[in-house]
């Protein structure tokens, strides 16, 4: 076995993937599932694996030192509505939640941050193993935007990045300067979809990260999946951030738009 990682595991096709490529780098993955979010196809990428409520830290934590982790990751999302959900929680953690007065998403982080830290385990970025997956300024489709979804992408990107800002979300739907849905508590392709019905066809989606965006607590990310939401929705095009949204499945991505004449263009900010 490598050096040990561990991971605690949320919703996303990405998750595997980054389980995949900590092998590649020489670790061993000790992962900490989510129930209700974590998907079962962790079972063959993870070295270990236990599952695990979104409020049963002492019991995670417990695991990770069983299995002699002393650096731990966060990969994926956790719906924030489960914060709602006593049941959800063992007594350590609900007293914890409580004694935090605002309960915005990265406060949150924040104070899991700080706990697990307590514990011993250091929280680390993924941004050195993920480099690769972060894109750089251009347009990554073969046809070029057209001038009205430009400025639709450029003026979303501006909006998207004080909302991340103010901890409301990271996605927002645009079409032609109009503010059509922010993303809340549910994830990009849900405020895709949602978007769509409002809009209808020939909106753009856009996604920024916070200005000062700490890889620790959460990955700005889209992926094939992202695509797929915007065909059926209607969209035009995606616009992301540079070097700051994670581009999981690009080439496949890439190649599903370039099929249905949808532009993905990438700004800095």
């Amino acid at each position: 076995m490598g050096r040990r990682i561990g991971i605690i595991a949320g919703s996303g096709r990405y998750v595997p993937l980054t389980i995949s490529e900590m092998h590649r780098s020489g670790f061993s993955c000790v992962v900490a599932g989510i129930r209700g979010e974590a998907g079962l196809r962790l079972k063959k990428g993870a070295d270990v694996l236990d599952w695990f409520k979104p409020g049963e830290a002492a019991k995670a934590i417990s695991f990770f030192k069983k299995h002699r982790v002393r650096e731990v990751m966060m990969a994926g999302k956790v719906r924030y509505s489960s914060v709602f959900r006593k049941e959800n929680f063992d007594a350590v953690s609900w007293r914890f939640l409580e004694s935090i007065k605002e309960k915005s998403p990265t406060i949150l982080l924040k104070a899991v941050v700080d706990f697990l830290e307590a514990e011993g385990l250091q929280v680390v970025s993924p941004f050195s193993i993920l480099k690769s997956h972060f894109c750089e300024e251009g347009v990554l489709t073969k046809g070029q935007p057209s001038p009205a979804l430009l400025e639709d992408i450029d003026f979303g990107l501006k909006l998207a990045r004080r909302l991340a800002d103010l901890d409301i979300g990271q996605t927002l739907i645009v079409k032609s300067k109009a503010v059509v849905a922010v993303e809340g508590m549910e994830a990009t392709d849900q405020t895709i979809r949602r978007g769509g019905k409002l809009a209808g066809r020939g909106f753009v989606a856009v996604k920024a990260a916070r200005t000062s965006q700490d890889l620790r607590l959460d990955v700005p990310a889209v992926g094939l999946d992202t695509l797929k939401s915007l065909i059926r929705a209607g969209g035009a095009a995606l616009g992301l951030e540079a070097s700051q949204v994670a581009f999981f499945q690009k080439e496949e991505a890439v190649s599903l738009a370039n099929a249905h004449g949808i532009a993905i263009v990438v700004r800095k900010l």
